[in-house]
């Protein structure tokens, strides 16, 4: 079975950076994309960043490029994302997740519903 665990979230104060780490397991990491998404209480479900394990391709949804960066580790089977200049408007459950058999995002870049296998999410809290 694929099992993502996501990790590294916590409280922090404006201005301050978190390094969050998605694992997978029970899947072949380089036929994958992972993607990072967030989720604030009453609010839709928002795309972060995805990032391909076969070429190393990312993609940054347009309000978080510029302070948020995704980065894989392959042979630990780790996608990250850093996340610098935190507001508190960043608060919210982040998950990792991932779409099997793409390739380079360089043309085409998964759909939410794409994702099949989810993290539990890990708590963000920036405080001000």
């Amino acid at each position: 079975d694929v099992q993502l665990q996501a990790s590294g979230g916590g409280l922090v104060q404006v201005g301050g950076s978190l390094r969050l780490s998605c694992v997978a397991s029970g899947l072949t990491f380089d036929e994958y994309v992972v993607g990072w998404f967030r989720q604030a209480p009453g609010k839709e479900r928002e795309e972060i960043s995805c990032i391909s394990n076969n070429d190393g391709s990312t993609h940054y949804a347009d309000p978080m490029k510029g302070r948020f960066t995704i980065s894989s580790d392959n042979p630990k089977n780790t996608v990250y994302l850093q996340m610098n200049s935190l507001k508190p408007e960043d608060t919210a459950t982040y998950y990792c997740a991932v779409a099997e058999g793409w390739g380079s995002l360089k043309t085409l870049i998964p759909r939410t519903w794409e994702y099949t296998n989810w993290g539990q999410g890990t708590q963000v809290t920036v405080s001000s």
